[in-house]
């Protein structure tokens, strides 16, 4: 990469997660940073490469002593649909800059953009703070984060939940419904079944199944599904990570029959009980739309919603990206791809959902 040091008092230079040591001492720079999650951990970037066949970048910002100021894990997305970008985290609803001050975030935005320059990106996408200048287009109105506190108990933890939604869970507890939790290949096949469906029953395209299979890889412990199943056929399954003290519940559905059987609304309360047996004390529930049916299912659940900044930069204002589904230019595809058969959809799906970022 042909990009001079940054002239601030940091030096910023890319990493290769390949170096072992790097990739621990950003790991340990990224648990001890309070705004963190786990998308910006070195696990994500690579998880991420293997899985969707995108190529990780990584830069850090260093003052002199060489201590850590600032990181940013980046993801070359490149698609024949979507076109080029270099997005901070690929696949993630976060992980953009990290960092000390505005200082580091100012010099890591910089750069972040001299390397989607060298690597012909007309766009970089931040997920996170502003770099603040006039080449940043800063965006606060689309999406909404949910995260809140985990109660003490299963029984505080229903009366932290609004009370219609609070009935529906309890209605849930009283069917013939089992859970179960791992991360083995038989998790994996019902996962991926179920959330397949899921989100071709939403119109979009899957994501492939070696992403899943990375991610739990590599993060071991700190990663696993939780599946609900009715008469021993799985309706509604969820791929959760913990980091921090935190459970992120990330890619979850339910089949068809999941809403007749209650089976989402068991599957999040069970997910509760076992972030708090794991040792956890907050459930983010992560990113909704403003204004959508999944933003309003988790404002029932008692989460507030707070707004998200993404920022974007580009060569120019016709080079961003657009793949907001909401766009009205993509309804006539997401009703046709509803209307998939399933198979279609899987074996299409995940060639589409890889250049998203």
């Amino acid at each position: 990469m042909n990009m001079a040091l940054i002239s601030t008092p940091l030096a910023v230079r890319a990493v290769d997660l390949g170096d072992l040591g790097e990739r621990t001492r950003i790991a340990g720079y990224v648990r001890g940073h309070a705004d963190a999650t786990p998308f910006h951990l070195p696990e994500w970037s690579i998880a991420v490469a293997r899985g969707c066949g995108q190529r990780a970048h990584t830069l850090i910002a260093e003052k002199a002593d060489g201590s850590i100021a600032g990181y940013v894990p980046l993801t070359e997305v490149s698609s024949p649909l979507f076109g080029r970008a270099l997005v901070s985290n690929g696949f993630a609803v976060g992980g953009g800059i990290l960092a000390d001050n505005d200082t580091a975030v100012r010099a890591l935005g910089d750069a972040a953009w001299a390397l989607a320059q060298d690597l012909n990106c007309p766009t970089l996408e931040l997920r996170g703070p502003d770099p603040a200048g006039p080449d940043w287009a800063v965006d606060t109105d689309i999406y909404l984060g949910f995260k809140r506190d985990l109660a003490a108990d299963d029984e505080a933890e229903l009366l932290a939940i609004p009370r219609k939604q609070r009935a529906e869970v309890r209605k849930s507890l009283d069917l013939d419904l089992q859970v179960t939790v791992g991360s083995g290949k038989a998790d994996q096949a019902a996962h991926y079944a179920v959330y397949a469906e899921s989100v071709r029953n939403l119109g979009t395209p899957v994501f492939p199944a070696r992403l899943f299979r990375e991610v739990l890889k590599e993060f071991g412990d700190a990663a696993d599904i939780l599946t609900v199943r009715s008469g021993g056929k799985a309706v509604a399954s969820v791929l959760s990570l913990y980091f921090n003290g935190i459970v992120y519940p990330y890619w979850g559905g339910g089949t068809a029959a999941a809403r007749a059987l209650r089976a989402n609304d068991r599957m999040y309360f069970a997910l509760m009980g076992h972030a708090r047996a794991k040792g956890c004390t907050a459930f983010d529930f992560g990113r909704s739309k403003a204004g959508t049916g999944p933003a309003a299912f988790k404002k029932n659940w008692g989460f507030p919603g707070v707004s998200l900044m993404y920022v974007k930069r580009a060569a120019s204002e016709g080079a961003f990206r657009e793949i907001n589904p909401l766009n009205p230019r993509y309804r006539l595809k997401i009703e046709v791809w509803k209307k998939l058969p399933l198979w279609v959809a899987n074996l299409v799906g995940p060639h589409i959902s890889r250049g998203l970022g």
